[in-house]
């Protein structure tokens, strides 16, 4: 003969623990609280402009429709932004000006005037 144990299901066990509450478990220990230290108010980080920041004043400095990869190029050799170590960081500038284009209509920054060529919308 076989010795079968019986166990309970979830279902069972769900069953079984309706009607039953848990005892209250009293605290043993005390959180300890964390001060923060505040920096002082002229301590604060530059912000990081973005590319596309970057690539509208170049353009607007330019006067003139330039690619992505002349963009880059052009933010690189100025300081104005570098890759955060990417690999085609003239393939996200140019997503990044056509989607600022598509979603803002005129008001957008870029305007797209040949196969990718962007200049500063004026």
């Amino acid at each position: 003969m076989s010795a079968k144990k019986k166990t309970k299901t979830k279902k069972t066990a769900a069953k079984a623990a309706v009607g039953k509450t848990k005892a209250a478990t009293p605290k043993t220990k005390a959180s300890a609280t964390v001060t923060k230290v505040k920096k002082p108010a002229g301590e604060t980080k530059p912000k990081r402009v973005s590319a596309l920041d970057a690539a509208a004043t170049v353009l607007k400095k330019a006067g003139k429709p330039m690619h992505a990869q002349e963009l880059i190029a052009a933010l690189a050799k100025r300081g104005l932004w570098r890759s955060p170590a990417g690999a085609t960081p003239w393939a996200t500038l140019y997503a990044g000006m056509l989607r600022e284009a598509r979603d803002k209509g005129s008001a957008a920054r870029f305007k797209k005037t040949d196969r990718g060529l962007f200049q500063f919308n004026t």
